[in-house]
């Protein structure tokens, strides 16, 4: 047994946590000071992690290195399955053609600069941190902007502070459903206060990035947009989070959103047209046919029903014991840490301690990446994207 000391360093509790964190601030000292590569500045990281582990904490080596095996094990299966699975679906539609057919989509709906960084940077690059997460939603929208004549730079810079409201639930949910996992609390607890807390956030970020485009002028020219994009996306994304949990509110809210603003486009649209580029309105968007369109989106719109079933109790209730598809779930116990770790004030109650069971799931279809990689499947037959080719977009890294 080993009982967990939370301030080993002569019971300075604030000394001790600045030693604690000192991995997480290397990890990123690593990133942006030092310019070294992510799985580099990870394993040092974790090097560090250790050696703070063994001889700060004084947690024994066994445990150490179980636990080590488990993190890993839990990063590769759900966290490494989704982006897998996500990356899948995102090539399989442009592997088609049809992702350019959904990228005009969003840019035929107003020629505005402003708006269209709320559309793409803010609305469809909520949806994509929603499906795929983890950079591409900032590299994909950026890409798109750019290729509507905004500077590389600039256009990074926005899409990342519009990356600011999606991304604590980041792709379907990981982020809040990883940590539920990690601390023993309810995924949709976690969910809740996540969607409360930035209700606000969703409804000023909008406004800011037209504010850093175009100052007072630029917010008072599209108020009304704006606030039709910002306001049903902060509601789209409180009432799911709060309601339905961490999977789905970026994919919900992005879409009620870029709806909702769409649809109020159709009838108004700023006297004056901001181009950041300086240059005339281009007339010759391509115009596509409604079925295409409807085509192009099909595959996030299969993604967004595979992810309600598989988190419906009804769908869940199949996987517990006894269930039909009990069978594809396996459960391995870490013996050598699990019940073996004792917790004690304040994570428990005053005067006594607690252990908690340390087990890893490895549910084979009860699992958020399973319903993508579906997704992905049926979107094959829909795209009608050959078979050869999709097995070279599963094989490309």
């Amino acid at each position: 047994m080993w009982h967990q000391v939370y301030a080993p360093l002569g019971g300075n509790i604030w000394l001790s946590a600045l030693v604690a964190v000192l991995p997480i601030v290397f990890f990123f000292a690593s990133l942006i000071v030092f310019k070294l590569k992510g799985h580099t500045a990870a394993f040092l990281s974790v090097a560090l992690s250790v050696l703070i582990a063994l001889f700060v904490y004084k947690m024994p080596a066994v445990m150490v290195g179980a636990s080590f095996i488990y993190g890993f094990l839990y990063g590769l299966w759900p966290i490494s399955w989704i982006i897998i699975a996500a990356i899948f679906l995102y090539k399989l539609s442009v592997k088609s053609g049809y992702f350019e057919i959904l990228k005009e989509s969003v840019q035929a709906i107003t020629p505005d600069h402003r708006i269209l960084v709320i559309l793409i940077g803010f609305c469809f690059g909520s949806f994509l941190e929603g499906a795929i997460g983890f950079g591409g939603p900032v590299a994909i929208t950026a890409a798109i902007l750019v290729g509507l004549g905004l500077n590389p730079l600039y256009a990074a810079g926005l899409c990342l502070i519009a990356n600011t409201a999606p991304v604590a639930f980041g792709a379907v949910g990981i982020p809040i459903t990883a940590m539920a996992g990690a601390v023993g609390v309810s995924a949709l607890s976690i969910s809740a206060m996540a969607g409360k807390i930035l209700f606000f956030i969703s409804l000023l970020v909008p406004f800011f990035i037209v504010f850093l485009m175009d100052g007072f002028r630029g917010v008072r020219e599209t108020f009304p947009a704006v606030f039709v994009a910002a306001f049903s996306f902060a509601l789209a994304q409180y009432l799911s989070s709060n309601h339905l949990g961490p999977e789905l509110p970026g994919i919900l809210s992005a879409i009620v959103s870029l709806i909702a603003t769409a649809v109020f486009l159709r009838f108004w649209q700023p006297k004056h047209i901001f181009r950041s580029d300086g240059k005339e309105v281009s007339t010759s968007q391509q115009q596509h046919h409604i079925c295409k369109v409807l085509v192009a989106w099909a595959p996030f719109i299969i993604l967004i029903a595979t992810i309600v079933i598989w988190t419906q109790p009804w769908f869940k209730t199949l996987f517990a014991k006894g269930g039909a598809l009990a069978f594809s779930s396996f459960y391995f116990e870490f013996s050598s840490i699990s019940q073996k770790i004792l917790k004690s004030a304040p994570f428990v109650v005053e005067g006594k301690s607690a252990a908690s069971p340390v087990v890893f799931k490895l549910p084979l279809i009860n699992t958020v990446g399973t319903s993508i990689l579906v997704a992905a499947l049926i979107s094959i037959f829909v795209l009608r994207v050959k078979a050869h080719d999709a097995i070279e977009v599963l094989a490309t890294p």
